[in-house]
């Protein structure tokens, strides 16, 4: 991440990558934030804390809101207020930097949070236990603690401490050295009202529902019903003991779903780790037999043109022999005809009659006796190799035209707008089936007297050395039809197939009646085309 992505990152995102077990081992001293002790801290509705400083550090967002039209809200009120128009107001909230949840804040922004007193007394007992410095007198706020009030419950720096002795109403408290306090495991601090920040809070407003002061109930909530709060923390502190004996089965439940949920993710990456582990032992072993199979096709292939030159060369020294003899024989009676004379031509006659004679004789092929009708089939069957089917195959068998037959009922008789369908059988140079497909296959069918009047065909490969072949005759009369393969025609092809015309519908004619009134003839022809039966 750049330096300038860094800066125009919102303070506390990075946190929501944490754990909670990583936030857990900050202890309940060290803000999630800056990782230091906590300084001034107070708790967002999500029950996180952070420093003062912190949470002003984070951008904040305003949403809307719904609102009553009153600030106060009675259950009275409720059912006006749902008969009132509705209101939408801004609200200022943050996102909480450890779980992410959406904050409102309350109108005197962050300040105006719950500050979280427990924590401030944890740090206090931190910094005692690890002698850490920097913890400053409670009266002056200049030099650092010395000693500690246990009455007021205050923390005094050494001139502070000796002031509040010598004052005569605190000439009596218990003033203890700060180094004295270590093995206190808690250690109580007096929490002043920040309305009246000289006065302890030491009362409950139950109309207002939190505590105040003595000046408190003096002023802002003098008509409102108050206690000691030593007097009503019972009551308040069962309520909270029902709600969380309420909430804590949940946890329960939902350490119990995690635990499933991690359990199945456990068993599904050793799931995938087993069929990883399946999958590549299975492409290994095909990827070998692949390269198994490659190694025997390169192989037959080398063997085949081996064996192909070997052929060829020796075709090609004995047609190197025998055009040589040729040459000597042909040059010798040309030379003896053209400058021998008649006594010379006469004594050497039966020796070179014998010997071209010999030659003419000679068998020999003016084709090459190897071709090159090798071929790859990749979609043919090749066997095993380790127990894997493997695909691809050299064909040495290459199709011969003049020896392709055509076969079918409908070869040389058709009726127009019926369809006609014969089969081509490719055979190869020995006249054995191919058995494979893949061939070029052409077929034109024209009218020989329309030559605007071609059909349109269709060709099938049966993918057995066999081809279908069909199309639709729409007039009647000759056709010429050529099947090639390879642009070669095949054997018979091209051909001549007459089209008859279809029998027309009787309306009321019968054959019978052309017969009779024929007196009888075998000629005799119906309207429709047809004969008499049994006189066809």
């Amino acid at each position: 991440m750049s330096d300038k992505e860094a800066e125009q990152e919102p303070q506390g995102a990075g946190l929501r990558n944490i754990s909670p077990a990583a936030l857990g081992g900050l202890g309940k001293t060290r803000c999630p934030m800056c990782m230091e002790l906590f300084k001034v801290p107070r708790i967002l509705p999500c029950l996180h804390t952070f420093c003062t400083a912190c949470l002003e550090q984070l951008e904040p967002f305003s949403v809307l809101i719904l609102r009553s039209p009153h600030s106060e809200t009675t259950s009275e009120g409720a059912w006006l207020w749902d008969k009132q128009p509705q209101q939408l107001e801004p609200q200022l909230s943050i996102l909480c930097p450890v779980c992410d949840t959406e904050v409102h804040l309350p109108p005197g922004g962050v300040k105006a949070l719950t500050v979280d007193h427990l924590a401030i007394n944890e740090v206090l007992l931190q910094n005692l236990q690890e002698d850490t410095p920097g913890v400053v007198c409670d009266l002056c706020s200049d030099r650092e603690v010395d000693s500690r009030c246990l009455t007021c419950k205050v923390n005094l720096c050494q001139f502070c401490s000796q002031a509040h002795r010598r004052q005569k109403k605190t000439a009596s408290h218990s003033v203890v050295p700060m180094k004295d306090l270590k093995g206190y495991s808690q250690i109580g601090r007096p929490i002043l009202c920040s309305a009246h920040p000289a006065e302890e809070l030491n009362l409950f407003c139950e109309q207002c529902d939190q505590p105040v002061c003595r000046d408190c109930v003096l002023g802002a909530h003098r008509e409102h019903a108050y206690e000691l709060i030593s007097n009503v923390i019972h009551k308040h502190g069962n309520s909270m003991r029902e709600l969380l004996h309420s909430t804590q089965p949940h946890v329960g439940t939902l350490e119990r779903a995690l635990a499933q949920i991690e359990g199945i993710g456990h068993a599904l990456r050793s799931r995938m780790d087993a069929l990883s582990a399946d999958v590549r032992e299975f492409c290994d072993g095909y990827i070998t037999a692949i390269r198994e199979h490659r190694d025997q096709l390169l192989k037959q292939l080398e063997d085949l043109r081996i064996q192909k030159e070997n052929s060829l060369h020796l075709q090609k020294l004995q047609v190197e022999q025998l055009l040589a003899d040729l040459r000597t024989g042909v040059e010798f009676t040309e030379h003896l005809l053209s400058n021998g004379s008649d006594v010379e031509i006469l004594v050497t006659k039966g020796v070179v009659m014998s010997r071209l004679k010999k030659l003419q004789k000679t068998d020999y092929s003016i084709g090459p006796g190897v071709d090159d009708g090798i071929c790859f089939s990749p979609q043919e069957k090749a066997g095993q190799y380790g127990g894997y089917e493997v695909f691809g195959a050299i064909l040495t068998k290459g199709v011969d035209p003049a020896k392709c037959i055509l076969q079918g009922e409908d070869l040389h008789k058709a009726w127009e707008k019926q369809k006609v369908t014969f089969t081509l059988l490719c055979r190869d140079i020995l006249g054995e089936h191919m058995g494979r497909g893949g061939e070029h296959v052409r077929v034109s069918v024209i009218h020989r007297n329309k030559k605007d009047c071609v059909l349109k065909t269709m060709v099938q490969d049966n993918n057995n050395g066999t081809y279908a072949i069909s199309f639709i005759p729409e007039e009647s009369g000759p056709y010429t039809v050529c099947v090639c393969v390879r642009g070669q025609h095949v054997q018979g092809s091209p051909y001549t197939m007459t089209v008859r015309r279809k029998l027309r519908q009787h309306q009321g004619v019968f054959h019978c009646c052309s017969f009779c009134s024929s007196g009888g003839q075998k000629s005799a022809r119906c309207a429709c085309g047809g004969t008499m039966a049994g006189f066809c």
